[in-house]
């Protein structure tokens, strides 16, 4: 009788472990290893057969919500990657400030979000080749004085948060108010809240010529280089992104992209 108990307890125990095995391998199952990929997943994208990308969506033209639906430069150049990539485009939005740290984390497999391509930021992602050129340029309102950096001392300054703009006006002035969007600070400018808006030239413009009463003001303050964001060692998407802008660029396709939003090539100087 106890050689049977004992030979029924082995039987159940063997099953339970079975049972357990077969549990820890179901599909979808990450075996309790925090945000590690499902087994469809490759390494390159978070999702297998997806392109994830980021932008804020509210930096008209290059991302912003029309419709309803999310559009702009950025967004469409994003869409024609995936598409040479072979993968679903899947645009995403994020604070502007928070989508370095998303691409790192693995939320996002690229950050398309106009971000200028700086040393402080390389040390966090990588970037592909840059995809377009502008750079910082004051905005006043029609009456406004303020030409250069200098002048910042004791005016309250609008700029939109994480961005190189707001880094540049910290060095001038401590009198500063953030935004998450750059047209959201332009439009507060406008309505009398703040002196000037520190923001790409390209923005302001567009801003101006879709009836904001704001001027731009002085000479530019930079020239900066562009960049689509990877997470860091993600050499084979860089590889193929940087592939697929060449492409593009002797295709045409990015020129007609191009024209489409800005009435010129924003990949060369003016």
């Amino acid at each position: 009788m106890k050689k049977t108990i004992k030979t029924i307890a082995s039987v159940v125990f063997s099953m339970s472990l079975l049972v357990g095995c077969s549990q820890g391998a179901a599909p979808g199952n990450n075996g309790g290893q925090a945000g590690a990929p499902s087994g469809e997943a490759s390494s390159m994208t978070k999702e297998a057969g997806v392109f994830i990308f980021a932008a804020s969506g509210e930096y008209q033209p290059f991302s912003y919500f029309k419709d309803a639906q999310l559009t702009g430069f950025d967004i469409e150049i994003g869409n024609e990657i995936a598409k040479r990539l072979g993968l679903e485009p899947k645009a995403v939005t994020s604070p502007f400030s928070g989508i370095i740290a998303g691409v790192k984390e693995g939320r996002y497999d690229a950050a398309i979000a106009s971000h200028a391509i700086t040393e402080e930021r390389k040390q966090q992602i990588d970037f592909a080749d840059p995809y377009y050129l502008s750079g910082g340029q004051l905005f006043t309102r029609p009456d406004g004085t303020i030409t250069t950096l200098e002048e910042l001392k004791g005016k309250e300054v609008a700029v939109a948060l994480g961005t190189t703009h707001e880094k540049m006006a910290r060095e001038y002035t401590d009198n500063i108010k953030t935004y998450d969007s750059d047209v959201t600070a332009l439009r507060a400018m406008e309505q009398g809240k703040h002196d000037v808006v520190i923001t790409d030239s390209v923005v302001g413009e567009i801003a101006i010529q879709q009836g904001l009463k704001i001027k731009k003001s002085g000479a530019a303050l930079s020239e900066v280089q562009h960049g689509i964001a990877v997470r860091k060692g993600n050499t084979e998407l860089l590889n193929k992104i940087n592939e697929a802008l060449k492409q593009m660029h002797e295709d045409g396709s990015y020129a007609k992209l191009s024209e489409k939003y800005f009435n010129r090539d924003i990949s060369k100087n003016e």
